[in-house]
């Protein structure tokens, strides 16, 4: 301690700037030594904002009243979590997690001037220092927490391709399940998104895939002649068939909102039971949904590997409650047998519209396969 007290005294006589260099050396050389040397949270940093920048691929989006909070929030509680850095050259730092508190830390003058032009920073693992393991890393650490692009996310699905990331790899990495990863690869329309060797026997395709494989849909769904065109190419299932998220219903319907004004977590998952538990209402908009969505219907319901009666379920009440599938988690509110009525209900309505489109019948485990919870 004596050592300590020796070492802080002479730190003290130095400018704020020599400070700041002297305390950030220290910290390297006692990390060296911690026996949470594999953590980066164990050696923060302070860098002049000016080392730090952006990255190009950050699909997280904060609305301008939430970038007010989080000035806000620095300001009264002060920075709380470093911004998480690769070092990418001499004096130079790539954020991978902290975008937008890099961005207060600079942009907000009265965070600046109290930081001095600093900002608290943490460097990432070495053996994750490749850009598909930063993208990786950037995407864990803003799903949880923030509003992704859809077309950013399906931009970064492109770039993990190009980098040779099997489709088991990103779902891995990136916490996505296949039928996501398909989805932002259509968005895309790019053919080599669909190369993958584990989806070639869903398509009846000699060799390589060129964007001559891929036509384009229209609005006019009687108008498929040739279903197998169609195919996706996430299931053995030949007789699955795909439109692009911009044909479905339900998207344009608010299905994949992140939120609804004004309405809290409690009040949109109370508002997702209640309208499960009105079996009259409920039926009507099954009724709406399968006679009306057809995009929608043909693509998820011919996918029998999701949860389908989970996905009229929620899509009944994104139409008649503008209430989105985010709430989903309302379907532990109700009982046991609320849910079984529920499944029923949506299981009647699935097998009307499948032998309806010269499909069999579905039983309940064929419509929920390999999962817990059936509209959940």
């Amino acid at each position: 301690m004596k050592q300590i007290k020796a070492l802080v005294a002479a730190i003290a006589k130095l400018s704020d700037e020599e400070k700041v260099e002297a305390l950030n050396a220290a910290k390297v050389a006692l990390h060296e030594i911690s026996p949470f040397k594999s953590e980066p949270v164990d050696c923060v940093l302070w860098v002049k904002g000016s080392a730090v920048h952006s990255n190009d691929y950050n699909p997280n989006s904060v609305a301008p009243p939430e970038m007010e909070l989080l000035r806000v929030s620095i300001m009264e509680d002060g920075y709380t979590q470093p911004i998480v850095t690769f070092e990418d050259g001499p004096e130079s730092r790539e954020v991978v997690d902290g975008f937008h508190r890099n961005r207060v830390g600079k942009e907000c003058e009265d965070v600046r001037k109290r930081v001095h032009g600093y900002l608290p920073v943490v460097t990432i693992r070495e053996d994750r220092e490749d850009k598909g393991n930063r993208i990786a890393s950037t995407i864990r650490h803003n799903r949880a927490r923030g509003k992704h692009a859809v077309g950013a996310m399906s931009d970064i699905v492109v770039e993990l391709k190009r980098r040779n990331w099997s489709d088991e790899k990103i779902s891995r990495e990136l916490g996505m399940d296949q039928d996501e990863i398909l989805r932002l690869c259509q968005i895309t329309g790019l053919a080599e998104l669909f190369t993958d060797q584990q989806f070639s026997q869903a398509w009846d395709v000699e060799g390589s895939i060129s964007e001559e494989d891929f036509k384009e849909l229209t609005d006019n769904v009687a108008s498929y002649e040739e279903r197998e065109e169609f195919r996706t190419v996430n299931t053995s299932d030949e007789n699955r068939i795909f439109h692009t998220y911009d044909k479905w219903e339900c998207y344009k319907a608010g299905f994949y909102a992140t939120h609804v004004d004004g309405v809290t977590k409690k009040q949109g998952e109370e508002t997702f039971a209640q309208f499960l538990k009105d079996d009259a209402a409920f039926r009507e908009a099954l009724e709406h949904i399968t006679t009306h969505w057809n995009h929608s219907c043909e693509h998820y319901l011919t996918n029998g590997a999701m949860n389908r009666l989970a996905w009229l379920g929620q899509a009944s009440c994104c139409l008649r409650r503008g209430i989105p599938s985010c709430y989903r988690a309302g379907w532990f509110l109700l009982t046991e047998s609320e849910q079984e009525r529920a499944n029923t209900t949506a299981l009647e309505y699935l097998n009307k519209w499948l032998v309806a489109n010269g499909r069999e019948a579905v039983t309940a485990e064929q419509a929920v396969p390999d999962r817990q919870s059936e509209i959940y």
